[in-house]
Order: structure tokens, then C-alpha cells, then sequence
């Protein structure tokens, strides 16, 4: 099995799932994609994820992302666990968790590290790019949930900078300065930043976020 990297094609599969079966590509369709790992259902942590997942499903949509999770239990376990995830986290789980009882999916994106535990996937993160290409994998202990916010912001960093030539700054958030990336001149600088930028050093320039 290949380690998977930042740039690589995700592996499309198909996968019988809590919404029926689905084809990963097919399911992406255009939108960007986040697919996350579950240990296992009926675990307290990963009821509260997928309760979050769920209730920052208009955040995702507005971003044009479409979310899948993943758990090694089956389907009729996520069908039930589904209705304690509900009623626990006052929301309605709106999106496929696929049930990978042979571990094919796991073992195809490297969620099971058998130092952490040999069967229960870690955390996973990855986010998918139009293009199916991988852009960023989180990878967090079964003991530690997830931080929604921080996927949005990185998304919102993804999004803007495959469009634009920046980078966000450490602790950005959408709306605050971006640094222009190295390889622009200061001449192309003024023409592509209308609203200015500032340098701080000449590998350091500032400038308001673009539209």
C-alpha cells in the first residue's frame, strides 16, 4: 500500500454507505470534497463529530463542499447510531457515512495505524479538490475530536489560494490580509492587487484578501 501525499489523485472507490451505494467520484461530482474517519459508531467522540459535521452542513455548501464520513461498522449500526446522533446533538445527519466492514476504503486512504490501534481507523481528514486531487490530510488520535472552524478556515485558504497568487498568514481567517506569493513582482503586484499592498520585507508583502 502507497502512503498517500498532498498532490496525489484520491482513490475513487465504491462503497455501500448510510444513503445507499455510492461511487466517491460520482458523489463529488465539481465540489470539493471532505472525507473524514470515524473509530468506530456508537463512540462518544465521534457522536459529537458527526453532530458537527451535520449542523455546519449550509457553511460546507456555501464553500461548494460536499462531506462523506467513514466508520468500519456497517450499515444498519450507522442507520441506528444516526438516530442517537440526533437526538444527542439536536441536528439531522445530512450526509453518506460509509459502512467499510472490510476495511477497503481505510486501507486505501492509510486510516488504520496499527500502533494507535489495529482495527479502529484514526481521525482522518482529507480535503478533495475539484480535480480529485488531495489538498490537505489532518490526521488526529482516536482520543481527540475535531475542530470544525479550523476545516472551514483551511478550506477558505484553500479555496482562495488555488485561485489567487497568495498565501494566508498564521491564525488568518476569511476577510484579513493575505501575503502575496514570492514568485509575483512588485509590477505585477500593483495590476493584480488593486487595493495596495504593503512590504514589509521584500519577501513579506501584505494585502487585503481579493474578491
Amino acid at each position: 500500500m502507497s502512503t498517500l501525499r498532498l498532490g496525489d489523485k484520491a482513490p475513487n472507490f465504491d462503497a455501500e454507505t448510510s444513503e445507499g451505494k455510492i461511487n466517491f467520484y460520482d458523489f463529488l461530482g465539481d465540489s470539493w470534497g471532505i472525507l473524514f474517519s470515524h473509530p468506530a459508531d456508537y463512540t462518544p467522540v465521534c457522536t459529537t463529530e458527526l453532530g458537527a459535521a451535520a449542523k455546519y452542513k449550509d457553511e460546507f455548501e456555501k464553500r461548494n463542499v460536499k462531506v462523506m464520513a467513514l466508520s468500519v461498522d456497517g450499515v444498519e449500526s450507522h442507520k441506528d447510531w444516526i438516530k442517537d446522533i440526533n437526538e444527542t446533538q439536536n441536528t439531522s445527519v445530512n450526509f453518506p457515512i460509509i459502512a467499510d466492514e472490510d476495511r477497503k476504503v481505510a486501507d486505501l486512504y492509510d486510516m488504520i495505524h496499527p500502533n494507535a490501534d489495529n482495527t479502529l481507523t484514526v481521525r482522518s481528514v482529507y480535503v478533495i479538490a475539484p480535480d480529485k486531487t488531495i489538498k490537505l490530510m489532518i490526521t488526529y488520535p482516536a482520543s481527540t475530536g475535531r475542530n470544525f472552524e479550523e476545516l472551514l478556515r483551511v478550506i477558505d485558504s484553500l479555496q482562495l489560494t488555488a485561485y489567487k497568487k497568495v498565501a494566508t498568514p498564521a491564525n488568518w481567517k476569511s476577510g484579513e490580509d493575505v501575503v502575496i506569493s514570492p514568485s509575483v513582482t512588485n509590477e505585477e503586484a500593483e495590476k493584480l492587487f488593486p487595493k495596495g499592498f504593503k512590504e514589509v520585507k521584500p519577501y513579506l508583502r501584505m494585502t487585503p484578501q481579493p474578491e
